[in-house]
C-alpha cells in the first residue's frame, strides 16, 4: 500500500527539522524512531526524547490515513543520499516499510505508532507572544554560548527566558560569565520566567530563519510551546533557580575602552596561540589609548600585541580566559565595542551601541 509520495527536497527539509532531537542511545528503542501520521491530506512527521518533542507538517494528498514509526536517523541518511528533487514512496510491505526513488529501494523495520510516546501539551499555558523569527534568532544567537554543559548545578545548563510586559529577556551564564540580550515586542505579556535547557535552545536556533514571519511563545506550568510556520516544538523546562542575574551585571564601571571589534578579535587570536592550553588566560593592559595583549604558556613562551584604542582612564593590568572573550566579540555585530572596567579584581562588561539590548560580563582570572 502507497503511504506518500514526496519530492526529496521537501521531505528532506521536514526531516531536518525534527531528526535533531534524536538521541543515539536510548533505553526505549522507539525512541531513536520517527512517528509519521497522516490525516486529512497532511502528513506530521514528529521526534522525541520525552524532554523535547518537534514536529511538522508537509503536504501529502496521495494515500489513505495512517501513523508508522521509522528509525529516524536511517530515514534521513537515506533520503539525504537520494538525488535533488527525486520522487520518494513510501510503501508498507508486511510489518516493514519500503522506501523507494527511481531504482533505489530500502527496506525498514516498523513499531507501532501506539506505542510512540508524546509529551503532553497545553498545560496552564500563557497567552501567545509573538515577535518576529530573526529577532528570536538573534537572542538566542547573542546569549547561547554562555549556556552551561553539564554543569552538576543544572539550572546552569539552558537558557533564562523572561516575558515581561513589552519586553523579551534572555539570559545565559556558565558561572565565569554571562551574557544578557533584551528586546521589545508588540503584545503585553504577564510576567513569566523559565529555564529552558540547552538542547531546546539549539534545535530552535537551527529552526528559526532570518525572516519577519512571526514565531509564538507560550509559557505552561511545566513546559514552554514554540510555534513557528508549520512546525511546533515543545518542550520541558528546567526546574531550578536562575542566579540573580541583575547582580552580576555592572553597573557605573570608572574605566571604558572603545576599539574596533575586529582589530580586537585578531590581536587576541593572534596572542592565544602561545596560551595555556588548560587556562587559556590573556592580560589585558591599558595605558593610554593603546590596548596590550599578553599570553604565557607553561614552556615559558609569551605571546604579545599592541593595539590602538580610546581609552583615557588610569593604568590597569587585568587578566581573562581569551576564549571567553573572543566568544562574546564574536556575538555581536557591530564594528565597534565598549569595555566597561573597574579594577583588576572587578567583572569587564561587553557592550556595543548597535547592540542596545546586548551586554556580556566576563569574570577576571589571576594570572
Amino acid at each position: 500500500m502507497l503511504l506518500i509520495q514526496s519530492d526529496r527536497n521537501a521531505l528532506l527539509a521536514s526531516l531536518s527539522s525534527v531528526v535533531g532531537v534524536v538521541e543515539r542511545r536510548h533505553t526505549l528503542p522507539i525512541l531513536s524512531n520517527l512517528l509519521l501520521e497522516k490525516k486529512a491530506g497532511k502528513l506530521t512527521l514528529l521526534a522525541t526524547d520525552l524532554e523535547l518533542q518537534i514536529s511538522t507538517q508537509l503536504e501529502a494528498k496521495t494515500g489513505e490515513d495512517f501513523a508508522i514509526t521509522l528509525a529516524a536517523r536511517k530515514l534521513f541518511d537515506i533520503v539525504r543520499a537520494l538525488p535533488d528533487n527525486a520522487q520518494v514512496k513510501l510503501d508498507t510491505k508486511d510489518s516493514q516499510v519500503v522506501v523507494s526513488a527511481g531504482k533505489s529501494r530500502f527496506t525498514l523495520q516498523t513499531l507501532p505508532a501506539a506505542d510512540f510516546p508524546r509529551v503532553e501539551t497545553g498545560v496552564g499555558q500563557s497567552e501567545a507572544v509573538r515577535l518576529p523569527q530573526k529577532t528570536l534568532k538573534r537572542l538566542l544567537q547573542l546569549v547561547q554560548f554562555a549556556m552551561a554543559s553539564q554543569d552538576i548545578r543544572y539550572y546552569l545548563n539552558g537558557m533564562l527566558l523572561v516575558l515581561d510586559g513589552k519586553a523579551v529577556r534572555v539570559v545565559a551564564t556558565d558561572g565565569h560569565r554571562l551574557s544578557y540580550a533584551e528586546t521589545e515586542q508588540d503584545n503585553t505579556a504577564t510576567l513569566r520566567e523559565v529555564i529552558i535547557p540547552r538542547k531546546t535552545v539549539m534545535e530552535l536556533t537551527k529552526l528559526l530563519d532570518d525572516v519577519d514571519d512571526p514565531v509564538e511563545l507560550r509559557i505552561g506550568a511545566n513546559q514552554v510551546t514554540i510555534t513557528l510556520p508549520g512546525t511546533e516544538l515543545v518542550s520541558k523546562v528546567v526546574d531550578g533557580k536562575f542566579p540573580d542575574y541583575q547582580r552580576v551585571i555592572p553597573v557605573n564601571q570608572p574605566r571604558h575602552l572603545k576599539a574596533n571589534r575586529q582589530t580586537v578579535i585578531q590581536a587576541l587570536q593572534r596572542a592565544a596561540i602561545l596560551s595555556n592550553e588548560k587556562f587559556r588566560g590573556v592580560r589585558l593592559v591599558m595605558s593610554e589609548n593603546t590596548l596590550g595583549i599578553v599570553c604565557n604558556n607553561n614552556e615559558q613562551e609569551e605571546a604579545a600585541d599592541e593595539i590602538e584604542v580610546v581609552y583615557g582612564g588610569d593604568p590597569l593590568d587585568v587578566g581573562f580566559n581569551v576564549t571567553y572573550l573572543l566568544d562574546g566579540l564574536a556575538a555581536v555585530a557591530s564594528d565597534e565595542i565598549t569595555l566597561s572596567l573597574g579594577d583588576a579584581n572587578s567583572s569587564m562588561l561587553l557592550t556595543s551601541e548597535s547592540e542596545a539590548g546586548f551586554k556580556y560580563v566576563v569574570m577576571p582570572m589571576r594570572i
